[in-house]
């Protein structure tokens, strides 16, 4: 089959896609590996979990949030909105298509892409002129090799998997990884009865979602130096100092790591305070796993029944995309730094790989659909 535009992912990245395209009247086909759109948010994250962005900066493009809309979405109204900004592009994904191969043959000038459809088990083979990765960076949960985890003699997994905290009750659970996921997955695990601990190796900032939504504000206006300081001092006052908790402050500024290290602060939704009453526990970083005791890097250990790793995600674009490095380096991430991360050669784009949220998914939308806009109308 030949189409203009091939997608491959129907996430939030490709869906945001799709409707760019399909508002200049640029025919497209989505394949998706799963049988429904955005199958991280439908089957891969946790209940409890908010967007942490205030709405205006979690909006797709073309479609503004509908009236009534909390300040900060939760994840079922967020999958509402999502199901009706399928509809009103008219978006419909090929489901159950396991992209296995993509390449650009210079002689067609087009790409050519091998699907597995894996309802029939046959491949399918899709022609393009442009070929858009949509599948993001968070496409495969990443678990850290931690010397002895195979003999772990409890439960482990990747986040990804967990749901809620309802079946740890009462039992003594491992956070692995600090990040937003990590320390919210800490407080459900509290909330639902279990004796939680969280390993932090490094320093974090640590805000509220409404010192957020102030610096994303502000940094319109001012510099991000200054919009740091402010944001830094805010959580000082509010926090105090928490490194005698575990919990140092890094030397640069929060808005600063976030554009430099990819590396966002702690969204705090009540996590900070269990810690400070001692209901979570931090613990340094995990050395070594023997049955059931895990050994920490101060030398101390302690039993557990379960092992969360919250520990991020990976990308997988190089197992299926033959790229020649043009637009991916070997972690199969963008080569180019932000903003012109999104455009490679050949017609080939990605979209979602900015470590922007959604904010960033919907400017990359946007660019990648204008820039293909531009070559079929020859301007």
């Amino acid at each position: 089959m030949e189409e203009v535009v091939i997608i491959v992912g129907a996430g939030p990245s490709g869906l945001a896609t799709s409707a760019c395209l399909n508002v200049l009247s640029i025919p497209n086909i989505i394949l998706e590996r799963e049988d429904f759109f955005a199958s991280l948010w439908k089957k891969r994250s946790y209940d409890r979990l908010k967007l942490h962005l205030g709405k205006q900066f979690c909006q797709l493009p073309h479609m503004p949030s509908p009236p009534g809309t909390p300040t900060f979405i939760p994840k079922a109204r967020f999958l509402r909105y999502l199901e009706d900004y399928v509809s009103h592009f008219q978006i419909n994904p090929r489901y159950h298509r396991l992209v296995e191969s993509a390449s650009y043959d210079k002689v067609a000038a087009k790409w050519h892409i091998v699907a597995k459809n894996t309802l029939s088990d046959e491949s399918e083979v899709y022609l393009g002129k442009f070929l858009v990765v949509a599948t993001g960076e968070n496409s495969e949960g990443l678990i850290p090799k931690i010397p002895g985890l195979d003999s772990f003699g409890g439960e482990f997994m990747h986040c990804s998997k967990y749901k809620n905290g309802k079946r740890f009750a009462d039992k003594e659970v491992l956070v692995v990884g600090c990040g937003n996921s990590g320390m919210e997955i800490a407080y459900d695990l509290w909330d639902r009865g279990a004796k939680t601990c969280i390993v932090v190796r490094s320093p974090k900032h640590v805000v509220t979602k409404e010192m957020v939504l102030l610096g994303m504000f502000l940094l319109k206006y001012v510099p991000r130096k200054v919009v740091d300081y402010v944001i830094v001092s805010l959580a000082k006052l509010n926090y105090g100092d928490l490194s005698n908790y575990g919990l140092p402050r890094p030397k640069e500024g929060p808005f600063y790591l976030k554009d430099v290290t990819r590396s966002p602060p702690i969204v705090d939704v009540g996590t900070i305070g269990k810690i400070k009453e001692g209901e979570i526990q931090v613990v340094p970083a995990v050395t070594k796993i023997e049955g059931q005791y895990v050994y920490f890097s101060n030398g101390k250990m302690n039993q557990f029944d379960a092992i969360i790793f919250a520990t991020g995600y990976k990308s997988t674009v190089l197992k299926w995309l033959q790229d020649d490095e043009n637009l991916f380096n070997e972690d199969g991430m963008p080569k180019k730094n932000f903003p012109n991360h999104w455009n490679g050669e050949n017609g080939l784009y990605c979209v979602g790989f900015a470590s922007r949220g959604l904010f960033g998914i919907a400017r990359d939308a946007e660019h990648i659909a204008n820039h293909i806009n531009g070559a079929v109308r020859g301007k």
